[in-house]
């Protein structure tokens, strides 16, 4: 396969990378990457972006939501908008690319179309989202969920590691929650939603391939999981008068990973803590977590049928009792078939001509905007064996060239299906109130 790069995309490919080392250095932890939701850090890298999507030519505002985000006007004002983007948050220890790599992806694309003087047949927004990671207020997708209306009111409770609520921390941070309505779009001002992204995973570095199509956004069900026994002197007590809690869950630890393998989802305990925790006591209680993620909701609900089944027979042998609560689930988010199409197609522009089709193990911000408008995402391959949220993680710049004309492309193709199909587009209600702080 040969890559076919339109003239100027590594110069290009180059500045993004540059920017995206100039928003790593925008963290709250010296010596590492840390930016949170609502944070001064969070304020400089959407002061940064609001002037690089100027620089691009379009109007730029930060929502209700402290989402960032410019608009293109299209053939007439106020038309429909097809959304461009990703986040600017991340976890701690982060590395550079993800969310910021689809930001700045974003925003050259659309520097790229109003440099063309060939307006599209909608409007063209790049947003920022604001709090996609969920790392300081554990409010996942904060941003895109206020973004498709769904923001969650008891939000607002939550509170930081220091014990300020979500609700103090936006009034801190210059915005009204009382206006996070305002945030919202409607349906029928949108087209659609794309997303470039790492793919953090190792299956397009593996396959020698640059880019690929993400047809699903995984599945996920976490819970908090306990084992119970009875506490007792390891020194006293003869292994047939056990009941160690310690064992049950480590032998339910080792069937969630073959349970995850046989069924080709993904299942991991990430956290597991015995209890009393003495040295010379048999353990009485263990409590652990577990993460299930599956490309669709059936495959994830039938292992955690077989794992509960699984957990409850060990129990019921070692004699100890187990108790599973379920602390969140997000249904599998399918990108829309057309819009995959148009990721495939400028994907197909690059030479690949059999674009790779990878669903995608983490969650991503089009889960809470499929709610109002469709979606699709393009993976960027990611090296080092695919690693993400670590600062080895890293991309090329002929990748990201690559990705840059693919996601132009893409966007491209959008607007000749919609030239094709009109009534794709509605004729929509007046102009959505763009937030506070808009400028050219």
């Amino acid at each position: 396969m040969s890559d076919r790069l339109r003239p100027g995309s590594l110069a290009i490919a180059e500045r993004i990378l540059d920017r995206c080392d100039r928003l790593g250095t925008v963290t709250s932890t010296p010596g590492m990457i840390e930016r949170v939701h609502l944070s001064a850090e969070h304020r400089e890298v959407n002061r940064l972006a609001a002037g690089w999507i100027g620089e691009a030519g379009l109007e730029t505002w930060q929502d209700a939501a402290g989402n960032q985000c410019g608009r293109l006007e299209g053939e007439r004002p106020d038309l429909p908008a097809l959304l461009i983007g990703s986040h600017l948050d991340t976890v701690r220890d982060a590395g550079r690319y993800d969310g910021m790599l689809g930001v700045l992806l974003a925003i050259e694309v659309a520097a790229r179309i109003a440099a063309s003087d060939e307006p599209l047949p909608f409007a063209l927004e790049v947003v920022a989202f604001s709090d996609e990671e969920g790392t300081r207020f554990g409010s996942a997708l904060a941003g895109s969920r206020a973004l498709a209306g769904e923001f969650a009111p008891d939000w607002w409770e939550y509170r930081d590691a220091d014990g300020l609520t979500f609700a103090d921390a936006s009034i801190d941070f210059g915005l009204d929650p009382g206006r996070i309505g305002a945030a919202a779009r409607r349906p029928e001002a949108l087209v659609g939603y794309l997303e470039a992204h790492i793919e953090q995973g190792p299956y397009l570095e593996d396959a020698d391939r640059a880019l690929a199509v993400v047809p699903t956004i995984a599945g996920a069900r976490r819970f908090a999981l306990t084992m119970t026994g009875v506490a007792g002197h390891a020194g006293g007590t003869p292994y047939a008068r056990r009941r160690d809690a310690l064992v049950g869950a480590s032998e339910l630890v080792t069937a969630i990973e073959r349970i995850g393998i046989d069924s080709g989802t993904i299942a991991t305990v990430g956290h597991l803590q015995a209890y009393p925790g003495g040295v010379n006591v048999i353990p009485g209680r263990v409590e652990f977590s577990l993460d299930l993620r599956a490309e669709s909701n059936e495959a994830r609900d039938a292992a955690w049928d077989e794992i509960e089944r699984t957990a409850r027979e060990i129990a019921g042998r070692r004699r100890l009792a187990f108790h599973a609560d379920e602390r969140y689930r997000a249904d599998a988010t399918p990108c829309a078939d057309w819009l995959q199409e148009a990721v495939a197609g400028g994907i197909r522009s690059t030479g690949d001509d059999d674009p790779m089709r990878i669903w995608s193990r983490a969650g991503h911000d089009g889960m809470a905007v499929s709610a109002v408008t469709d979606i699709a995402m393009l993976f960027v391959r990611c090296g080092r064996g695919g690693i993400s949220h670590h600062p080895d993680e890293t991309v090329t710049r002929r990748d990201t060239a690559l990705a840059l004309d693919a996601l132009e492309q893409a966007v491209l193709a959008v607007a000749e299906r919609v030239r094709a199909e009109p009534d794709r587009l509605v004729t929509p209600a007046p102009p959505e109130p763009h937030g506070v702080g808009l400028h050219r």
